[in-house]
């Protein structure tokens, strides 16, 4: 499925869309949800400060400011700037400064030297949110039905670019926070399955082993087929062979992970890739990003502050490299995507996103709102869909006969189609909104920022 096509797909159902409705009603409904996005990413920010806002901690994490800026500019840049006759931007420079990698919307700011960037304050980047989401406003008002067939996908577009730079928001500002001794706390209370640090009992608690789910060989059709709005890398729909295999039923804890690390798996090279070896001893990596030892046990930094690792909790904040090596001490592998993709088929999209603000995994609960309608199967699947984005084996390339369309908004996936990892399911991270079965999400595989997780895989015996 090509991006002009899933563009031409909205959320609205096909009634909806035709035109027996009135303008301003299909109208209403976009500024609704519109907004429900942009007030959620300005919710998310209620507690920072502004001096938590310009902190860049790496090159791979943004300001907070900067990400506020940069969805504003993706509607400013390709609806307002398109749409609206005669318009013109009251800061120019904002198409520099805040411009991601769309090379053919022009020139732009380095990515690594985002955070020197002072000007503008995180109250002017605030106020050209207000400036930018006043013009959407009244573009959407007085737009007629054919207006609107134009204006609606890419509306939709920037809505969904916006929820993945919320997720970005979440990582980058825990990054951020992570570098302070003082370890911040981002939502303090939050999270209903955690306790204050120090009325922890000294024993975590630990959960079941895991058991495997078999599933046979078939041929499954992989993708989205159509039916609403997908990226342009869920695309095209086609049939792929699926050889037998099995699926753990929950992802890798905490506590499985402490048992790596216990048989000093980080210092045998026989299970990890070359590459990744050399990453471990380039990095002195001994466990997850944010943990860390004290007084002979293991701590981690979290959005709700510095706490005991959880045993019971699924682990996260690994690296490809690192769950590959981990996959190979356990006698497993990791699945596919598109093992994965059949596996989540027929379940519910439930779990622990961001609109339940725990902003961590949480542990494996008993699925209690299991429909009678799932297979046995399928009900043995635990957390597929939020808590930790789960590494795959398949390397992010191109569906058959994936082309990505001319300019800019081509230019949204299909460049990055290289030297990456494909992951599934979404994290606490993400908005439940925005995932769905066939969602392909990638990163290089030395990068651990990311509520990425591990679900184990195994050929038949």
């Amino acid at each position: 499925m090509s991006l002009a096509s899933a563009e031409a797909e909205t959320e609205t159902v096909a009634a909806e869309r035709s035109h027996l409705h009135s303008s301003p009603a299909r109208a209403e409904r976009l500024f609704a949800r519109f907004h429900q996005v942009r007030n959620f990413t300005d919710a998310l920010c209620a507690g920072l400060e502004p001096e938590d806002c310009v902190v860049q901690s790496m090159p791979d994490v943004s300001p907070t400011k900067w990400h506020l800026a940069h969805t504003t500019w993706f509607f400013e840049t390709f609806i307002l700037k398109k749409f609206v006759p005669g318009y013109r931007s009251e800061i120019p420079e904002y198409a520099y400064l805040f411009n991601s990698y769309y090379n053919a919307a022009g020139d732009m700011h380095r990515r690594d030297l985002r955070g020197l960037i002072s000007r503008p304050t995180v109250r002017e980047a605030q106020r050209y949110r207000a400036s930018i989401d006043s013009h959407i406003d009244t573009l959407l008002s007085n737009a007629d039905e054919n207006l609107l067939d134009e204006i609606e996908p890419i509306l939709v577009l920037g809505r969904h670019h916006e929820q993945q730079h919320q997720e970005l928001l979440i990582t980058d500002i825990k990054h951020v926070f992570a570098q302070n001794p003082l370890y911040p706390v981002f939502r303090a209370g939050r999270a209903r399955h955690s306790v204050r640090a120090e009325e922890r009992t000294a024993t975590p608690t630990r959960r079941g082993p895991y058991r495997f789910v078999d599933f046979e060989e078939a041929t499954v059709a992989i993708g989205h087929d159509g039916r609403g709005f997908a990226y342009d890398n869920e695309g095209p729909r086609h049939q792929a062979l699926i050889p037998a295999f099995s699926l753990a039923s929950r992802p890798v804890t905490n506590g499985e992970y402490l048992a790596f690390i216990d048989d000093n798996g980080y210092r045998r090279p026989e299970f990890w890739l070359s590459l990744g070896w050399m990453t471990v001893n380039e990095q002195r990596w001994q466990a997850p990003l944010y943990w860390t030892k004290h007084d002979g046990a293991w701590w981690h930094f979290t959005l709700s502050g510095f706490r005991p690792v959880d045993e019971s909790e699924p682990m996260t904040h690994v690296s490809y490299f690192e769950a590959d090596a981990y996959a190979n001490w356990a006698g497993g592998r990791l699945p596919t995507e598109f093992e994965w993709e059949r596996a989540a088929l027929d379940g519910p999209i439930d779990g622990n996103f961001v609109e339940d603000e725990l902003f961590h995994p949480a542990p494996t609960a008993v699925a209690s709102s299991v429909s009678a309608e799932k297979t046995a199967q399928n009900e043995d699947l635990h957390q597929m869909f939020g808590d930790v984005w789960e590494w795959t084996r398949s390397a992010y390339s191109p569906y058959p006969g994936y082309r990505a369309v001319p300019g800019a908004l081509g230019e949204y996936n299909g460049k990055f189609m290289c030297n990456q990892y494909v992951l599934r399911g979404g994290s606490c991270a993400t908005s439940r909104s925005h995932i769905r079965r066939t969602y392909r999400n990638f990163f290089q595989p030395e990068k651990r920022w990311q509520f990425t997780g591990i679900r184990l895989a195994r050929d038949p015996e």
